[in-house]
């Protein structure tokens, strides 16, 4: 479950339609390297030219040459893909710009990263609703992209999660919380699983449904207090039979 990790470089062009409206043409270019390996050995360079928000040709270095989404663009494909020494020239970004870039980047994030905490527990829905609410929290991680999922019986669910944008904390770490929304079925299997870039394979914490969070904090307090109570009476009780023995009895 690896994250995919990406570069890129957007060169942006406005062409002003002189109109004297605000209003122009904007022509974009989009150089993006793709890669979700430590080796980056599935790198993808990809370049795409941008019309406002339609791309109408792209450079993808899986396919090789360059491919139209449009008239114009399908047209200068056909130009672009008969010159050999301009595809070679964009063949070669993948190793000229996207690799040494990315092992540049890699190197300085992986020696500051830092791995989540993480914690799964049982959430009480403010509506009082059922079907129960199960939480994962990741805590004290950096960078801040993460990912949170869940997995029921060991596939993964798709359905009825929710989760916050990672939050800073405000000291250069970050925290994020996902919620599963289910209904409890006997032997069924619950688990969070979380992967970062601090982590060599992902953390995946398995829910026990045995007795719910709030229930063993409760008979944890309960017993404490037990425990206290006897320990009182006790002493308590050693104090009075040593006051009586001390006393002398007069006959009235």
């Amino acid at each position: 479950m690896s994250l995919p990790k990406i570069l890129s470089c957007h060169l942006i062009l406005m062409l002003s339609a002189f109109t004297g409206a605000a209003n122009g043409y904007y022509n974009s270019n989009w150089f993006r390297c793709i890669h979700s390996s430590r080796d980056l050995s599935d790198m993808v360079f990809v370049l795409n030219y941008v019309f406002n928000k339609d791309v109408f040709i792209q450079f993808n270095s899986t396919v090789g040459e360059f491919v139209g989404y449009t008239e114009l663009g399908v047209h200068n494909a056909e130009l672009w893909n008969k010159d050999p020494n301009l595809l070679q020239q964009w063949r070669a970004q993948k190793d000229v710009y996207c690799h040494h870039n990315a092992e540049i980047r890699q190197s300085a994030i992986a020696d500051k990263t830092v791995p989540p905490e993480v914690k799964l527990s049982s959430v009480t829905q403010a509506s009082g609703r059922h079907p129960a609410m199960l939480m994962c929290s990741a805590y004290n991680f950096y960078p801040h992209q993460i990912q949170v999922s869940w997995m029921r019986n060991g596939k993964v669910v798709q359905s009825d999660v929710t989760s916050t944008e990672e939050m800073p904390n405000g000291d250069w770490y970050y925290q994020i919380h996902s919620h599963l929304e289910y209904t409890p079925k006997s032997g069924e299997k619950i688990s969070c699983a979380v992967d970062h870039a601090g982590l060599t394979k992902p953390i995946i914490v398995d829910w026990d449904p045995s007795l719910p969070e709030a229930e063993r904090n409760k008979i944890a307090i309960g017993a404490s207090g037990l425990v206290l109570g006897i320990i009182i009476a006790a002493a308590g009780l050693i104090y009075y039979k040593k006051k009586s023995t001390g006393r002398i009895l007069v006959p009235s």
